[in-house]
């Protein structure tokens, strides 16, 4: 299996869920707080693409700031990657990437499909 890599925020139940449920599996994936370590561009549009979504896909829209700043705009893709770069808290969560591959965990248990590769 390729190395795994889970984008995390520790104060999320389902991302929190999603890790342990790795680490049930006896994986240990590479754990990045991306809340304060956010993706740069590039590393973003590769896990869009991974995941097979369009960026705005990844777009959290209950929050706060996607309600002030973003509701009912048509973005481009690049301009939805910079938004999310600005303002992480809009990226979807958990994110596991394994390879080429990529899901959100939501329900952590997709993450299933993924290990069983």
């Amino acid at each position: 299996m390729a190395a795994l890599t889970i984008f995390h925020n520790p104060k999320c139940s389902k991302s929190r869920e999603t890790l342990a449920l790795l680490e049930a599996r006896g994986l240990r994936p590479r754990v990045v707080r991306y809340l304060e370590s956010p993706p740069t561009a590039a590393e973003l549009a590769g896990i869009v693409r991974k995941l097979g979504i369009r960026p705005e896909q990844l777009v959290r829209r209950g929050e706060d700031i996607y309600k002030a700043r973003y509701a009912g705009l048509a973005l481009s893709d690049e301009e939805w990657i910079a938004a999310m770069i600005e303002h992480p808290v809009l990226i979807e969560r958990p994110i596991v990437v394994a390879g080429t591959r990529a899901v959100i965990g939501r329900p952590p248990e997709r993450v299933s499909a993924l290990l069983d590769m």
